[in-house]
């Protein structure tokens, strides 16, 4: 009969984590907040037709892409200004 150990669970050691600046947490929280924003504003959507025909193209992919890096830098902007009361 053989006889097998359960495997022991291996030794999770925290990884030494990268000091976290203040510059990387307002590019993240930028970029949520131009996900949010770009979502609710269908920016980037694709519309159809009803009837099955595509409308032109108003809007190139180029105008498309610096309109979205126009948003992000206006979302980094409101994260990055102080508040003041």
């Amino acid at each position: 009969m053989i006889c097998f150990e359960p495997p022991q669970p291996a030794t999770i050691k925290p990884m030494e984590a990268p000091v976290l600046n203040a510059a990387r947490r307002t590019e993240d929280i930028a970029l949520d907040l131009l996900k949010f924003v770009a979502s609710h504003a269908n920016v980037g959507a694709k519309s159809t037709g009803s009837t099955g025909f595509a409308a032109p193209s108003s809007a190139k992919s180029e105008d498309l892409v610096n309109s979205l890096l126009e948003l992000y830098a206006r979302c980094r902007e409101a994260v990055e200004t102080p508040r003041g009361k």
